[in-house]
């Protein structure tokens, strides 16, 4: 039975709408085959430049720019070549071959949200560069059934909280959709929201996690995919 309308649907967008970490995988593939290193297995390769891209989000935050800072962070540890100009721009264009790449998006999502639109309150929640992150947005055609999008620098429960306050959310019919437990799935309930988690083959590492139900107040809800939502909502 689907849950009553109006609901408020907080939908996430790299790798719930469209796809996005299989670029970033076919750019550490090419990176890694660049590189050729002797010693380093390409496990060990994609380990250094795990660790990196940890330290980087930091400072950079995410997308390609910060990409691109961890492939040339990983090429200064890990080669005893130094980096010239000419390396440098070789690098670079990994991460710019993600930049421009057409967004490719998800089966089943343009009529899933046409559906969920006009049903619900839908509010488009992402991570990352504000300028690729809208950027795609308006790229992708899928802009006008969203009343509002937030692209914030990290996901965790008071970035919920926050918005939840900004909008004069009701926790109870609120929900954080995506494919991220670390992003949209914890913090979301932590912060008492429901949480729909829509699995993606291909997830970041750096977003995996453990589903934590302990101690949340909200409700869980697993689909397959996307369009599942449609018998939910």
């Amino acid at each position: 039975m689907p849950w009553p309308s109006p609901q408020t649907l907080l939908i996430d967008a790299d790798d719930t709408l469209w796809e996005n970490n299989i670029y970033f995988e076919r750019a550490i593939g090419n990176f890694i085959s660049f590189l050729n290193h002797q010693h380093y297995t390409p496990q060990q390769v994609r380990d250094v430049l795990f660790a990196v891209e940890k330290e980087n989000i930091l400072q950079h935050g995410y997308g390609t720019h910060s990409f691109a800072h961890s492939l040339v962070a990983t090429f200064e540890r890990l080669s005893l070549e130094p980096v010239t100009a000419e390396l440098h721009q070789k690098i670079h264009s990994f991460a710019h071959t993600i930049a421009s790449h057409p967004v490719e998006i998800i089966g089943g999502v343009p009529e899933t949200l046409r559906y969920l639109s006009a049903r619900h309150r839908l509010i488009l929640v992402t991570k990352g560069n504000i300028v690729e992150q809208t950027g795609k947005l308006e790229r992708s055609g899928l802009k006008n059934h969203f009343v509002a999008t937030e692209v914030v620098m990290e996901k965790d429960a008071a970035i919920y909280a926050a918005i939840a306050q900004k909008y004069e959310l009701e926790a109870s019919v609120t929900w954080m959709v995506g494919n991220s437990p670390r992003s949209d799935i914890n913090p979301a309930l932590a912060a008492g929201l429901n949480a729909v988690f829509v699995p993606h083959s291909e997830t970041w590492a750096l977003e995996h996690a453990q589903i934590c139900t302990e101690g949340a107040c909200g409700t869980l809800l697993e689909v397959e995919r996307f369009s599942d939502l449609q018998r939910h909502f």
